[in-house]
């Protein structure tokens, strides 16, 4: 019997996917863009490099709390209205951001722009699925997926590029003809999705984790040193998280439609993917941090020189993302997890030995190696995490995993910054406090040991069967993603 052939992408479907691009573009590079602005910001803001880690943590975090109310507010007030919005709040937020006057003020702004931000990437999914339909939505986010991986290596490239012609401000000010234009074409081709009616949405969750998570990752963030554990606002902070985020797990439980699904947990293969997800998410954000400070302070490169030495990460996991599709069909996944992990401990051990002597020849090599084993587990994680959970549950699973992702990057983010701090033995300083070598290969020596211990969950992923393998393809190939770093796509309308 010949298979009928597939119905092809037509000019209104990839004018549809080219408008959507445009406004997502400027969120897709906003996530690693900053990496090579945070010496500049530093030295101009005053900041502290607790303070610094504030500037990228707040942004990814606020991604991770907007991201499972996406659905919620689509079905509400409709596709092109939120859309709409979710530009116009990324706009004003770049445009704060780049009149800053304080560390403490960028903070802020970045919260507004990541609220923006937080809602582009899920709603291009969204509208394209519903545009495209199931049988043509896997090629056409093929298609803008291509810019999402691409990311990863042009976002620091560029944004050196800017710092160097213009200064740190205009990686913020650059935003704003793009989100213009793509204001004015999504006016003119989205479709107007009618208002929807009233929607349920998880109003006690809302109020339990979103505050719970931020008190942890502030309270982690105040730590300098052993004796700072003791700090009654720190434990404070610390304990109300716990209390908050403990009590959203109960509610969560308890709930017919929560906020995030936490009874997904209770399945081996998604509790470990997670983990995985989480894990692989801080080894790719962390260095993220770290590293330009280290190419700034000590070994005084200019920004655009930075961006340029940071690329090889990006390259790398393009490469892996790409093979990864291949890999999977052909080997079993925790195979190919543990495999990837060795690639990527093997790509960090270089970091551990950052000296005056330092090659930057081996450090690029050193993270294309990185980022091809981090690409590879990225996607090998997300073919297995689905496998025990009912098919009616998946969109909601797919929501958790990408919090689950920018919790992980806004943790490892923190977490670096801590350590290269308490490393440092500056007590906050900024500027030339940070030109101490030693300090950052030996925060590299925690960034090798959270890599490594990506091996202990995919120990415990089940094998996939064969017989799923072919079975789930189509699935596989209907949820890429254009977020760099996620390995793969999340449906956030919530099931």
């Amino acid at each position: 019997m010949q298979t009928p052939p597939p119905e092809r992408l037509d000019r209104k479907l990839l004018i549809l996917a080219g408008t959507l691009l445009i406004g997502a573009i400027a969120s897709l590079l906003d996530s690693t863009i900053v990496s090579v602005a945070l010496n500049d910001i530093s030295a101009d803001l005053h900041a502290s490099e607790s303070a610094l880690s504030w500037v990228s943590t707040s942004y990814l975090l606020t991604l991770a709390l907007v991201t499972p109310l996406v659905g919620w507010a689509v079905d509400r007030f409709g596709n092109k209205r939120m859309w709409m919005c979710a530009l116009t709040v990324f706009l004003g937020g770049s445009v704060l951001c780049g009149l800053a006057w304080s560390v403490e003020s960028l903070i802020a702004f970045r919260v507004v722009k990541g609220i923006g931000g937080g809602m582009v990437l899920p709603m291009v999914q969204t509208i394209l699925a519903q545009a495209a339909g199931p049988k043509r939505f896997g090629r056409v986010m093929s298609l803008v997926g291509i810019p999402g991986q691409l990311a990863p290596i042009l976002g620091p490239v560029v944004g050196g590029l800017i710092i160097d012609a213009a200064g740190w401000r205009w990686i913020f000010f650059v935003n704003v003809p793009v989100i213009l234009v793509a204001l004015v074409l999504a006016q003119r081709v989205l479709p107007s999705s009618a208002k929807g009616g009233e929607v349920k949405v998880d109003r006690r969750g809302i109020m339990l984790l979103p505050p719970g998570m931020v008190a942890l990752v502030y309270g982690f963030s105040r730590v300098r040193d052993v004796s700072q554990l003791t700090d009654p606002l720190t434990l404070a902070v610390l304990l109300a998280g716990l209390l908050l985020v403990a009590a959203f797990c109960v509610h969560s439980a308890r709930s017919a439609d929560p906020l995030v699904d936490v009874a997904l947990f209770r399945s081996r293969a998604f509790s470990s993917s997670s983990l995985l997800v989480f894990l692989n998410a801080v080894a790719v954000y962390g260095p993220l941090f770290v590293l330009p400070l280290f190419y700034a302070r000590y070994l005084g490169y200019d920004s655009s020189t930075i961006g340029w030495l940071l690329a090889p990460q990006g390259l790398g996991m393009l490469v892996g993302i790409s093979a990864a599709g291949w890999l999977t069909d052909r080997y079993d996944p925790r195979l190919l997890i543990l495999g990837a992990t060795v690639l990527s401990v093997a790509g960090t051990v270089g970091f551990t030995q950052l000296s005056a002597d330092t090659d930057d020849l081996l450090l690029g090599f050193s993270l294309g190696l990185r980022g091809l084993g981090l690409g590879v587990v990225g996607v090998s994680i997300l073919i297995t995490a689905y496998l025990d959970i009912p098919s009616d549950r998946i969109p909601r699973g797919t929501v958790m995993i990408a919090v689950v992702q920018r919790v992980g990057a806004s943790f490892g983010t923190a977490m670096v910054a801590l350590l290269l701090s308490v490393n440092l033995g500056s007590g906050g300083g900024s500027g030339e406090a940070g030109a101490d070598p030693a300090a950052y290969a030996n925060t590299f020596w925690w960034v090798l040991g959270m890599v490594a211990a990506m091996v202990v969950p995919a120990l415990f992923m089940p094998k996939r069967p064969r017989t799923e393998a072919a079975a789930e393809e189509p699935a596989a190939e209907a949820a890429p993603s254009a977020e760099p770093g996620a390995g793969a796509g999340a449906d956030c309308r919530r099931g």
